[in-house]
């Protein structure tokens, strides 16, 4: 529970100490877990809502609005946004890592706008490796399952001079289908290729270059025709320490991404640009500061399909500039913390906007910490807001049809949290927040006063509550579980003069919970279980689920042979719409040198 953790503001904090709902998982928990890719591997934190409704497509939230686009959550991996702004959301294909290089995982359930900006709103998922100087020799690993048909993977690390490590990696996965209710065929399989680098470089004591760059190309194998993808992506971070207490990193990133959307066949084709500063400093013992500034530069561009959907204008070039002050203060020998903080930014769809936040922790001693925070954050315009039309043509009069939204304002959120972690026993933690959240101008689409043309709109407010318990107890030397249960209620309304069925922004289960057993037996032996629920949801009808998977290995020296089995409890399951997903066991053997 002494891991640091970067998330909540941006710079080193005691996990157990920060002023946020936030849970972590560990490159060792995703290991043992049998997860054989990301969306996977987010199951672990019991404060995400993981649904998957294709072979490669996943829906993930937090705090509600699990939806086919969901958008109200940031993604980072190494500080890149893996943000579309054709629809505010993540296409989760398309983000892979190599889970075996992954340090830690920092979920954050809550908004976290005033540092991090739009689109943090319900939370924000930031996936760190591993530095190159903790991943030397060679790795290899290959397996063979029912759903996963293949997997392979190798990565090799090294050190050149002073200070100077590395590492190169390539894998590739190829997943079977899914099925759809009626027993039939989803014909959704897809493959992924992707490789990479990352190079560290401690230049001197007070100064640290990181350089990474990805690529991938993959497939999902629709009927009548294929849905195709790639892309490629280079990050650059240089940190100068002025001082223990000063420093100054300045991050800069180039994304592309393309692809092919079949049954509709629109093309997007998006490439990002961005830089980001942040300096920290210290205003005397017990005050810190941290303030940055930072410029995006998205060009997207959309080729309509032969169906009347689609967007207009085609091309779309969006500037996103922003700033942000945060205040940190220590007082009553430093039992109590205040921060405090806001988020200016400007984006070419929503003008200005602002994104306060305080929160207080009160740390009376190591055992218990008690912390509150009251924060606004804002859902920015996407182009599936403003540019989405149908049909993209003109028609017979008399047909519906919708005509974008070009007056779509952001949507805002409120949010009032409240939380305390406590070590009840020695070996033994547990963490408990409570939120609510009030809306307002959320998405509907609504029909023009006496015209067959839908337009749209900011027509829905409501608000959302719940309580998020996580625990992790090391039961005996060799054996830990780790897991926790989320309930969730939210409730909208139409504003007035507004008429939406807003049954679309987000069909939440009222209840879930997941637990994760850890265990290192005889003989080099592990065996790992977890089991995940999810209660029924209203809208449409999902029945409630219960499956767990399991994993047993073999370790021995460089040496690693592991038989997984996922979603052990029936054949199938349905986790979002008319798709069911099969059970998958698969083999996996792993060296390292």
């Amino acid at each position: 529970m002494n891991i640091e953790v970067t998330s909540v503001s941006k710079h080193p904090e005691k996990f157990a100490e920060v002023a946020s709902a936030i849970q972590v998982i560990t490159g060792e928990e995703i290991k043992r877990s049998g997860a054989t890719n990301l969306p996977e591997a987010l199951r672990l934190a019991t404060n995400l809502q993981v649904s998957q409704f294709r072979s490669n497509a996943w829906i993930i939230s937090a705090r509600g609005f699990n939806a086919a686009f969901s958008n109200k959550l940031l993604v980072l991996i190494d500080g890149r946004t893996a943000y579309s702004p054709l629809f505010a959301g993540v296409f989760w294909d398309a983000q892979s890592v190599l889970l075996e290089d992954i340090d830690r995982i920092e979920i954050i359930s809550g908004p976290g706008g005033s540092v991090w900006g739009a689109n943090a709103v319900n939370g924000i998922i930031n996936i760190i490796t591993k530095n190159s100087k903790e991943t030397k020799g060679l790795y290899a690993s290959a397996g063979t399952g029912t759903f996963l048909n293949n997997y392979e993977a190798i990565r090799y690390g090294g050190k050149l001079g002073h200070g100077f490590n590395y590492r190169v990696y390539g894998q590739r996965s190829d997943y079977d289908n899914t099925f759809l209710k009626n027993g039939d065929d989803n014909t959704d399989k897809w493959n992924l290729m992707q490789g990479g680098f990352r190079m560290d470089w401690n230049s001197s004591d007070k100064s640290t270059l990181m350089l990474q760059g990805n690529l991938y190309g993959g497939v999902q194998k629709t009927k009548p025709d294929k849905s195709p993808m790639n892309g490629q992506n280079i990050l650059g971070s240089y940190t100068h320490h002025f001082s223990p207490i000063s420093n100054l990193n300045v991050q800069i990133y180039y994304d592309r991404t393309w692809r092919r959307d079949i049954p509709s066949t629109i093309t997007d084709g998006l490439q990002t640009y961005d830089i980001d500063i942040q300096y920290n400093l210290s205003a005397g013992k017990h005050n810190n500061v941290t303030l940055g500034a930072g410029y995006r530069f998205m060009h997207d561009e959309i080729k309509n399909g032969s169906l009347f959907v689609g967007f207009l204008p085609l091309t779309r070039d969006l500037n996103l500039y922003s700033s942000f002050i945060q205040d940190e203060i220590l007082f009553l020998h430093n039992t109590f913390k205040f921060t405090v903080g806001t988020k200016l930014q400007y984006y070419s769809l929503s003008d200005f906007s602002l994104q306060p936040s305080a929160r207080l922790a009160w740390t009376p001693n190591e055992k218990h910490t008690i912390w509150a925070a009251c924060s606004r954050a804002i859902r920015a315009p996407s182009r599936i807001d403003v540019d989405y039309y149908i049909p993209t043509y003109p028609v017979a009069p008399g047909n519906l049809n919708i005509n974008g939204g070009p007056n779509f304002e952001s949507e805002k959120l409120v949010a009032y949290e409240l939380g305390y972690r406590v070590y009840p026993a020695a070996k033994l933690f547990l963490s408990i927040a409570a939120f609510y959240n009030r809306y307002n101008d959320l998405y509907s689409v609504e029909p023009l006063p006496g015209t067959l043309t839908y337009q749209t709109e900011n027509g829905v407010q409501g608000f959302s509550n719940g309580v998020e318990v996580s625990a992790t107890c090391q039961v005996i030397k060799g054996w830990r579980l780790r897991g926790g249960y989320t309930y969730f209620f939210k409730k909208l309304e139409d504003k007035p003069g507004h008429s939406f069925d807003f049954s679309s922004l987000g069909n939440d289960p009222k209840n879930q919970f997941s637990i994760q057993s850890v265990a290192d037996l005889p003989g080099n032996f592990q065996f790992d279980i977890t089991a995940y629920y999810m209660s029924s949801r209203p809208n449409p009808r999902i029945s409630e689920y219960f499956t767990f998977n399991a994993r047993l290995a073999w370790v021995h020296k460089w040496l690693e042979i592991s038989v997984v089995g996922q979603d052990l409890w029936k054949d199938k399951h349905s986790e979002y719409g008319n798709t069911e997903i099969p059970r998958n066991i698969y083999a996996k053997l792993t060296c390292r040198f």
